[in-house]
């Protein structure tokens, strides 16, 4: 057993306190909330939803944190696509989807969370994986702990990678100015180019052109913050070599850079 778990697990014990997926119960009811955001995934072939409670929506549009209660559920959907298995799109340039695949559950309750280590700790959120007809999917929830990892690094925005779509703060299509580009272009989940040469002490730029937030992680070295579309960030090196990075955000977008 991992050290991490091994924690987890004497934390509960000695508590008497249960800890992970099984405290969340599928949200049947989730249509009745606010679909705050929907996405195309053409790295994973898919289209995505966003749903939550509309007091939580009311909360966080006032300036308030997320409250206690707020549960969050993330539709995978299978989409349809031509006899290459390349995603179709509707007249609006969107995925056309097809059918639920599952969901993932996000769900903050007051005292939640007290049982894990700090290394592992999402403030008060669970979270907890689904199948497309609401049973519990054990194969995932035996690795809820990759959502505790993903979801870490953003605990100046309570964990909540999508906070900027929940608020209503992400920039609008009309930040994408034309001509406005970095070194680096992210658009459809991809680094383009995939591999690039950058020179030791200068600034390397990657621009967003997503629908939604990436960032940048350096194996082994720093990771910029999260940046949304339309906006940049960069990275610079003191020290030539070869660097693969990933977006922390989505870890299936991989890159190279080759620092001289």
């Amino acid at each position: 057993m991992k050290p991490g778990l091994l924690l987890l697990s004497l934390a509960a014990l000695s508590t008497g306190a249960i800890a992970g997926p099984e405290k969340i119960k599928f949200p049947s009811d989730y249509l009745k909330g606010v679909l705050y955001q929907t996405l195309d995934r053409p790295d994973s072939k898919q289209y995505r939803e966003l749903y939550t409670q509309a007091e939580v929506v009311e909360a966080v549009r006032k300036g308030q944190p997320i409250p206690h209660g707020a549960v969050i559920t993330l539709v995978q959907w299978s989409v349809e696509q031509d006899a290459s298995g390349v995603p179709l799109k509707d007249s609006s340039g969107r995925f056309i989807k097809k059918q639920i695949i599952g969901h993932t559950v996000m769900e903050k309750r007051a005292g939640w969370g007290a049982e894990y280590p700090p290394e592992m700790r999402n403030g008060e959120w669970e979270y907890a994986v689904f199948t497309a007809d609401g049973r519990p999917n054990e194969k995932a929830n035996a690795n809820t702990k990759a959502c505790f990892t993903c979801h870490l690094p953003h605990a100046k925005q309570d964990f909540v990678i999508s906070l900027a779509k929940l608020n209503n703060t992400f920039p609008a299509a009309q930040t994408l100015v034309k001509g406005v580009k970095g070194d680096v272009n992210i658009a459809s989940f991809a680094f383009m180019p995939a591999k690039i040469s950058a020179a030791v002490g200068k600034a390397l730029t990657f621009f967003n052109g997503d629908d939604t937030p990436h960032q940048i992680s350096v194996s082994g070295g720093p990771r910029t913050p999260v940046f949304l579309r339309g906006q940049k960030a960069s990275l610079t090196f003191d020290k030539a070599g070869e660097y693969s990075y990933i977006c922390g955000l989505h870890p299936s977008m991989k890159g190279v850079i080759e620092v001289k």
